[in-house]
């Protein structure tokens, strides 16, 4: 594994920190493929039910690394496979968030642009140092969201909206983006960590099995229409009817105590 990327399992939680303080953690090739690598390694981890991305130093994600990419040597270099060695697109990391069924929290502890700002949005939950920002600064680069931010942004703040940041490459403090529904919460830089680990916490408490299956239905809801999605919704109620957990939520309940949910 690349020291560029650091990955850690406390409990029931998996932290991945972006680590290139000294560039603004922006990605490299190796960081595409090793990011994605430990966002499939968590989800296939039984252990783990809450995965926390966040990063080491002044930034969360700057995006990628453009003195790499005007050097030829880095992402953008080869349009064929960005950069070389047996990266796919349909690998990037973006599109592993989106598919991978554990819930995941975006730690903002500073900017995230261009393809940073992609990744959080395809978190599931932002939470943001009051000295964070996102800055969806494409077009004034010359290029648009490059992977996924068009999907997303529209989905998270409405065309409207979405528009006008993409069209005036505007940057967002975090306050600004509490305001638009794009992190859930902000809070001061010295309790970021300690916010998002006791959010990770709850989360973790509550029924593996259940909470994958809910993060999938929201996931298949985008795109379907209501009765399919009800019809959807049924067919995962039949495992969980079925599992340990259910049970365990049932007689916790009626004993009056917490439940001690074991993902089965």
């Amino acid at each position: 594994m690349t020291d560029e990327l650091q990955y850690e399992v406390n409990g029931h939680i998996g932290v991945i920190r972006f680590n290139r303080p000294d560039r603004m953690n922006t990605i490299t090739i190796s960081m595409l493929a090793g990011l994605s690598e430990r966002l499939l390694e968590a989800d296939r981890d039984p252990d783990v039910r809450v995965i926390i991305l966040t990063g080491n130093g002044r930034a969360w994600c700057a995006g990628l690394d453009v003195g790499a990419a005007a050097s030829g040597d880095g992402i953008g270099g080869d349009t064929d496979n960005m950069g070389g060695g047996d990266f796919n697109l349909r690998d990037a990391p973006p599109i592993v968030l989106n598919k991978i069924d554990t819930p995941t929290i975006a730690a903002l502890n500073g900017g995230a642009a261009g393809y940073g700002m992609d990744l959080a949005l395809g978190c599931d939950i932002r939470i943001a140092a009051d000295t964070a920002k996102l800055s969806a600064a494409y077009t004034a680069r010359g290029l648009v969201p490059e992977s996924g931010g068009t999907w997303l942004l529209p989905r998270i703040v409405g065309w409207s909206k979405a528009a006008e940041l993409l069209f005036t490459a505007r940057t967002l403090t975090a306050a600004e983006s509490l305001d638009l529904g794009l992190v859930s919460n902000v809070v001061p830089g010295d309790q970021l960590t300690k916010v998002a680990n006791d959010l990770a916490l709850e989360i973790a408490t509550n029924a593996p099995m259940a909470i994958r299956a809910a993060k999938r239905l929201m996931r298949h809801g985008m795109t379907e229409d209501f009765e399919d999605h009800v019809q959807r919704q049924y067919l995962a109620l039949l495992p969980l009817f079925a599992s340990q957990d259910f049970r365990e939520g049932l007689a916790s309940y009626l004993e009056k105590r917490p439940p001690e949910f074991r993902g089965a």
